[in-house]
């Protein structure tokens, strides 16, 4: 019988041990596989411009018009929206998100309110959210302008995030890209805050005034016209440039690096220098809808929840069944030794 015991209770102590060493092998090696970016990602974000603030859009149709000055209407409700998939090359380590984007008016038929449309493509790496090291590593295609339905695809070099923020995203200063300047500037920790009851961190992007005849040599870029359409006095032809900044605020789930909440505070101008603005072409504060945050909250919450589970529950749950376990083999060996060098007393029958 002891050595039935014996037997048992070595199966509980070797079951125990291996239970233990799942539990701290878990958090430390399978979490390290879990804590990536998914590949199944298919995401739609939409941004609305905030009502009761303003919004101006330059009628392009006033500027190619025989008479009249360019017309910018007011109070005009925009849209935004992107839609986010992974494409190849992706594999363990890397991923190629492609994000088709367009910019409409509200007031109008879809055909007649587009105002741009994009497809950004950038293979970024599944755990800090940057671009690989390759070249090219992004390409960007202007697939229609306000004045030309010509597309504009070219391969883009780019560092600093975009679309995700990393694993374990921390209150620091990072690089960020901006899809509209083609050019990466810092994006500064504000602070910690919440939605809808999930830690986010605040993080803010001041886009300087940018020339954007320097980014893209395309004709909208620059346009010389007669004074008159631009609102001045005279009659020779007046040369503008198209001016473009941006002041961007992202909500970051910090654990998984989801964008929950995003907004932009864009401005697009012609002038005759950076600093004088002569026609609005675009003034709008964005910001995600609230279908849009919850929906980011949803996948977020898939990945929560699997790391939770990985991380912390399963640990703990295998570390209790070692501990229970491994008392248990201990508590039955030594009950099994003790019965084995037991002294049983003679009885009277076998007495000398």
């Amino acid at each position: 019988m002891s050595n039935v015991r014996r037997l048992i209770a070595c199966v509980l102590v070797g079951l125990g041990a291996l239970l233990l060493a799942a539990a701290v092998m878990i958090p430390t090696y399978t979490v390290g596989k879990v804590a990536k970016t998914p590949l199944d990602l298919r995401i739609t974000t939409i941004a609305r411009s905030v009502p009761g603030e303003e919004s101006l859009v330059l009628d392009a149709k006033s500027l190619t018009a025989t008479e009249g000055a360019a017309k910018v209407n007011i109070d005009v409700p925009l849209v935004s929206q992107r839609f986010l998939t992974i494409e190849e090359p992706s594999d363990a380590d890397k991923m190629t998100l492609q994000a088709g984007q367009t910019l409409r008016r509200d007031d109008r038929d879809p055909k007649d309110g587009l105002l741009t449309a994009s497809v950004d493509r950038v293979t970024i790496d599944r755990v800090t959210g940057a671009p690989i090291d390759a070249s090219p590593n992004g390409s960007i295609a202007v697939a229609q302008d306000p004045w030309s339905g010509a597309a504009i695809a070219t391969e883009q070099q780019r560092r600093g995030l975009q679309y995700r923020f990393p694993i374990g995203t921390e209150k620091k200063t990072y690089p960020y890209f901006d899809l509209n300047a083609r050019a990466t500037h810092d994006i500064d920790f504000v602070e910690e805050s919440e939605i809808n009851g999930v830690p986010v961190y605040h993080f803010r992007q001041t886009i300087p005034v940018t020339n954007m005849w320097d980014v893209v040599k395309h004709p909208s870029h620059q346009l010389a016209l007669p004074a008159a359409k631009w609102g001045l006095e005279g009659t020779e032809p007046v040369t503008m440039t198209r001016f473009y900044t941006n002041t961007r605020d992202v909500w970051v789930e910090p654990k998984t690096g989801a964008v929950l909440k995003g907004g932009e505070n864009i401005h697009m101008y012609y002038g005759r220098s950076a600093g004088q603005v002569d026609v609005d072409i675009l003034k709008s504060h964005l910001v995600f809808d609230e279908e849009t945050i919850e929906a980011q909250l949803a996948v977020t919450q898939e990945s929560l929840d699997k790391l939770s589970l990985f991380g912390k529950t399963l640990p703990i749950v295998l570390g209790i069944l070692a501990a229970l376990l491994l008392i248990g083999g201990a508590v039955l060996g030594f009950r099994s030794a003790g019965s084995g060098h037991r002294f049983d007393p003679p009885t009277a029958g076998n007495s000398p």
